[in-house]
């Protein structure tokens, strides 16, 4: 479900059933996709406030429901790791946020989409099988 540019990388589910596809994409169920983002330098309380409230983007306000830091080391370092949560998937709109309060993303990786977590010891390139994809049904 739902697309990731040539420069992200992370989780995608594949379905071949039509209805949960669209409970899985569609805006109106606001299902939760989950990004880890390094992003060069370090963003300020001004910054972190705005991506909380809203920036404006050429198609529409967008916020995060929730950006943390979760690079340990204190201040330094050319990068930083933060974990950010929507409830939509507009195009880039993950690397378009950061953009607009003048901050540059360096990798991107989705890490959960709904109830679906990346496993850690899942490989590029390696695929499984959800074993309930019931679970998904109750998105």
């Amino acid at each position: 479900m739902g697309r990731l540019d040539i420069n992200s990388a992370g989780l995608l589910l594949f379905t071949d059933d039509g209805e949960l596809a669209n409970r899985l994409m569609h805006p109106r169920y606001g299902v939760e996709r989950e990004y880890a983002v390094r992003v060069q330098g370090t963003l300020g309380p001004a910054q972190l406030d705005q991506l909380r409230h809203g920036v404006e983007l050429e198609d529409g306000r967008a916020a995060f429901e929730r950006i943390e830091a979760t690079d340990p080391r204190p201040g330094g370092g050319a990068n930083r790791w933060y974990r950010v949560m929507l409830k939509e998937g507009r195009k880039r709109e993950v690397r378009r946020m950061f953009e607009a309060v003048g901050a540059r993303v360096s990798r991107l990786l989705r890490v959960r989409y709904g109830t679906v977590e990346l496993p850690r010891d899942l490989r590029p390139g390696q695929w499984r099988e959800i074993p309930n994809p019931v679970k998904l049904q109750k998105l």
